[in-house]
């Protein structure tokens, strides 16, 4: 069959219009001499077609529960227990370019978990382990436990999971450099002005010859106290030269380690910039130290 475009296209053509001018023959003129172009005056009321509505969205989903205490919740699990917050699951940038052994830096993501809110006390100690092996036993019993290596927290924490039924353990070099930073990239937890580090931190300007009762300073955002200053804390981890092949999740790095060393943060009662968020050192698991002590982690579900 063969199609006359010159009868087919002005046919196609009145028809758009005709089509259009019924669109548009809502147009009206209201009594205050405005038009309206969807056949509605303001003072119509409900006698005159109404506006056109607007479709409205769907209202999302309620949150499913989850289990496990809420974000900044504190959890105790026995008298003499550290009280635990919940650290919310995200993501950082781990590491410092200015320190060779602080880059490159790299992006993490971290589950959820609990820390201890201070650093375990003398007292916390002596509770579990019978005595209270502190050089600085004159601070009192409120004072971090220190001269304590690493392999002698592991027995802390094995005689902690006996006696409440939990899964304690010492976090992850890339855990504490999360909760240090408390969703900062920032020297401190507080941000760069050195000025403000005495209202957060023990340290070598305000800390004097001796360590400091915990929770004497300001908590970070997660709440957490002293994670600048007062004593160097125990990780999880081996020593290594750098991040080059560190883990980008919160797991502990513990294979191809430079010689037999755990990793120590927090900076202890040195100088300011020492005690940044990234700081890192070495030192053996089998000897104890007055200035290492530590805080604990224990896992929550994922969700």
């Amino acid at each position: 069959m063969t199609v006359n475009f010159r009868i087919l296209v002005p046919c196609l053509v009145a028809l758009f219009l005709g089509a259009g001018t019924e669109v548009f023959s809502q147009e009206k003129l209201c009594p205050d001499g405005k038009r309206s172009y969807f056949g509605v005056c303001p003072d119509d009321g409900n006698q005159s077609r109404p506006l056109p509505s607007i479709e409205p969205r769907p209202t999302p989903a309620p949150p499913q529960p989850r289990s496990g205490p809420s974000v900044g919740s504190i959890v105790k699990d026995c008298a003499t227990c550290s009280e635990m917050v919940e650290i919310p699951a995200g993501s950082y940038i781990m590491g410092f370019e200015k320190e060779h052994y602080t880059k490159p830096v790299h992006s993490v993501y971290i589950h959820r978990f609990l820390m201890s809110k201070t650093e375990v006390t003398q007292k916390q100690w002596l509770d579990i382990m019978g005595r209270n092996p502190s050089h600085f036993v004159t601070c009192g019993l409120d004072c971090p436990v220190e001269n304590v290596s690493w392999n002698d927290v592991q027995q802390f924490i094995k005689k902690l999971n006996q006696k409440t039924g939990q899964k304690y353990r010492l976090p992850s070099e890339a855990e504490w450099e999360y909760a240090a930073r408390a969703g900062t990239t920032t020297l401190w937890s507080f941000g760069d002005d050195e000025s403000q580090l005495a209202k957060y931190a023990w340290y070598s300007d305000n800390g004097g010859p001796t360590t400091h009762e915990v929770a004497q300073k300001l908590p970070n955002a997660f709440g957490l106290f002293d994670m600048h200053g007062n004593v160097w804390e125990w990780t999880q981890d081996c020593r290594h030269e750098n991040y080059v092949g560190a883990p980008t999740d919160s797991n502990a790095w513990t294979t191809g380690c430079v010689g037999d060393q755990r990793v120590l943060r927090g900076g202890g009662l040195d100088e300011a910039y020492v005690v940044r968020s990234s700081i890192r050192i070495g030192w053996p698991p089998d000897l104890p130290w007055r200035w290492a002590g530590f805080r604990l982690v224990r896992d929550l579900p994922s969700f």
